[in-house]
């Protein structure tokens, strides 16, 4: 299989110029353990490569995707948004029918569409929202093992001074604290709803366990963000740091002020918000991409 030059490549087209290109829209999920992220790697097996496997059934042309969120390395998706285009004129129900025998068990086609020529998903997202979930559990639990990151200690008044030291990223706010070294953009503004954090009791046949989901929304994120929120905010929830950790970090965009940065087992793209009808305002695949 080729590989691109850069996840954000333009998408090849067939070699029959003649052909008219449509661009379909799948709603992809995924649980991300086995994988090394979305985006293709050279030597990793990636969401991609295996999504690109299954539509070469259909139109071996199609080389490039175009994603909403290049998800990292174990992390999970329940609703991710990859665009491709192709000369092969299908009814959208066929994409979906015709590739979910050919895709691992991990990776599902969920939904997909027609959408205008050349859309891009990462131009069009509107909002995100994550999903982070925590096992309060003394002792591992194999059903939710890479799905969630077991922390011991966690009650709910902690699960309470979580959402308080949260709840100082809500609004607009420079983000430096809360990106990884690997994060060189230079614009880190970024704009976030009001974090919630929720204790769940035992889920039953799938844990006895409490359980913790923090749902972190916003316009976009840095590199490693969410994570390091969780991170921070189970430190502050377990007493290793204070109370207004966050806050300070925050405000003085110094990483080292915040906290550890949580595993990637336990974070979910759970919602993406697209505007496809704003197609015509949006940049061209080649001019640099928005923050």
């Amino acid at each position: 299989m080729t590989l691109p030059s850069s996840p954000n490549a333009p998408t090849e087209r067939a070699s029959n110029d003649t052909e008219p290109s449509r661009t379909i829209l799948l709603t992809v999920a995924y649980d991300g353990s086995a994988y090394a992220g979305f985006a293709m790697q050279r030597n990793a097996h990636t969401v991609a490569e295996a999504l690109l496997d299954a539509i070469a059934h259909f139109d071996p042309a199609v080389r490039t995707l175009r994603v909403a969120s290049r998800t990292d390395a174990g992390v999970h998706a329940r609703c991710n948004q990859v665009a491709f285009d192709t000369t092969r004129d299908m009814p959208v129900r066929a994409w979906v029918h015709g590739l979910m025998p050919r895709l691992p068990d991990d990776v599902a086609v969920r939904v997909a569409s027609r959408v205008p020529a050349g859309f891009t998903p990462r131009f069009a997202a509107k909002r995100k929202r994550y999903r982070y979930l925590l096992l309060v559990d003394r002792y591992p639990d194999p059903q939710w093992a890479r799905r969630a990151w077991r922390v011991w200690g966690l009650d709910r008044e902690a699960a309470a001074r979580m959402e308080r030291e949260l709840a100082a990223v809500a609004g607009t706010h420079e983000f430096s604290a809360f990106a990884s070294a690997r994060d060189e953009r230079e614009h880190r503004e970024r704009t976030l709803a009001p974090p919630r954090v929720r204790w769940r009791e035992g889920e039953g046949a799938l844990s006895q366990a409490p359980m913790v989901a923090i749902d972190v929304e916003g316009d976009s994120f840095l590199h490693n963000m969410v994570r390091i929120l969780v991170g921070t905010a189970v430190d502050v929830g377990l007493g290793r740091r204070p109370e207004g950790t966050v806050a300070t970090a925050l405000a003085s965009g110094d990483r080292s002020l915040a906290g550890q940065t949580a595993p990637p087992d336990g974070l979910y793209l759970d919602e993406l918000i697209l505007e496809v009808e704003r197609q015509e305002t949006w940049p061209r695949v080649a001019e640099p991409v928005p923050g």
